[in-house]
């Protein structure tokens, strides 16, 4: 397959049928799983979330700890792993908060 070539697959974060990742990320069994089973849409936004837990918890990628830390945040997110995330700094807004109006005001 030539780089030109996208890879469909169905997302297991996403759901459907999207354009896979371009490479495997980690050269671990992990990194194997994402490569063939997450798309390349879900990949940007687990890197968009990955930042706020970086910059909320301080983590320092070149420690053992930080590192252990923010993979088991993306097995949670992925569902490969129970747990609750561990919360950032931002959290989006909630549906109910969209600032439409209700019926009830008619």
């Amino acid at each position: 397959m030539s780089d030109s070539e996208e890879r469909i697959l169905t997302c297991v974060k996403l759901g459907g049928e999207r354009p896979g990742i371009r490479r495997q990320p980690f050269k671990t069994e992990l990194g194997e799983y994402i490569y063939a089973n997450v798309s390349q849409e879900a990949w940007e936004e687990w890197l968009t979330e990955s930042v706020r837990y970086i910059n909320t918890y301080r983590i320092d990628l070149a420690s053992r700890e930080g590192t252990e830390f923010l993979l088991k945040q993306l097995r949670i997110w992925l569902g490969l792993e129970d747990g609750e995330q561990a919360a950032t700094a931002w959290t989006p807004p909630s549906e109910d908060s969209s600032g439409a109006e209700s019926d009830e005001s008619a």
